[in-house]
C-alpha cells in the first residue's frame, strides 16, 4: 500500500465541540487537507512540542519517549492506519535495533509522540480519498463575494439542515468558503454531505 506523508497544517479550536480542536494535517505533495479532530490535552501536547516550549515537569508523551530513550528503542514513523465509521485509527512503528513493533493508537497520542522523535507522519491513499478535503484555489475577490453572499442568508435553521437543503452547486461554493477561511471542521461536514449524495 502507497504511502503519503503528512505534514502538520495548524491546530484550531473546534467550533461544534466545545474543549475539542481540529488538527489539519496537508498532503505534502498535493492540495488535499485531513482534519481530525482531537481532545484538548492532546492538542496542548501537540502544541507544546511544535512551539518548542519546556514544561516544568515531563508530559505524558515526553516520559514515553524518555522510557524509550532508557531502553534503547525508537520511533521510525507514524501511521493514520485506518478509518472506521468516521474514527480515526494509528499506528505507532517502533525499532528496537532488532527488530520491528506495531503499536496502535489514537492519531492524537501517535502524532504528539511522533513529532517528539521528529518523525514522519503517513497515511494511505484510500484515506484521503474518504475523509481528505481538496483546498482550492479560488482568487480572493471571489472568496470576498460569497463571503458577502453567505452573511446575507437567513441563517435560522441549523448548518446540518442548511447543508441537507443545499444544492451540490452550493455546497461546492459552501466547501470553497470553508477551505477559503481555513475551517477545515466545517468543510469536513460539507464534504461528508456531498459523500452522502455520490
Amino acid at each position: 500500500m502507497d504511502k503519503i506523508k503528512l505534514e502538520i497544517l495548524g491546530l484550531s479550536p473546534s467550533q461544534s465541540q466545545s474543549g475539542s480542536f481540529a488538527l489539519v494535517l496537508g498532503e505534502e505533495y498535493g492540495n488535499r487537507r485531513l482534519p481530525i479532530i482531537i481532545g484538548m490535552f492532546e492538542a496542548q501536547a501537540i502544541a507544546i512540542e511544535i512551539e518548542k516550549i519546556v514544561p516544568n515537569r515531563p508530559m505524558t508523551h515526553d516520559l514515553f519517549k524518555q522510557f524509550a530513550e532508557q531502553f534503547k528503542f525508537t520511533v521510525r514513523e507514524i501511521m493514520i492506519s485506518d478509518l472506521r465509521e468516521g474514527i480515526f485509527f494509528a499506528k505507532i512503528v517502533c525499532f528496537d535495533g532488532v527488530r520491528e513493533s506495531i503499536i496502535d493508537a489514537r492519531p492524537s497520542d501517535a502524532i504528539a509522540i511522533g513529532i517528539r522523535f521528529d518523525v514522519p507522519i503517513y497515511t494511505n491513499e484510500s484515506i484521503l480519498s474518504e475523509a481528505g478535503i481538496t483546498a482550492s484555489g479560488t482568487d480572493e475577490e471571489e472568496e470576498q463575494e460569497e463571503l458577502v453572499r453567505s452573511s446575507n442568508r437567513p441563517s435560522t435553521r441549523s448548518f446540518g439542515d442548511q447543508l441537507k437543503n443545499a444544492t451540490s452547486e452550493e455546497l461546492q461554493r459552501m466547501l470553497e468558503e470553508a477551505l477559503g477561511n481555513e475551517e477545515y471542521e466545517r468543510a469536513a461536514k460539507i464534504r461528508d454531505e456531498m459523500s452522502k449524495r455520490n
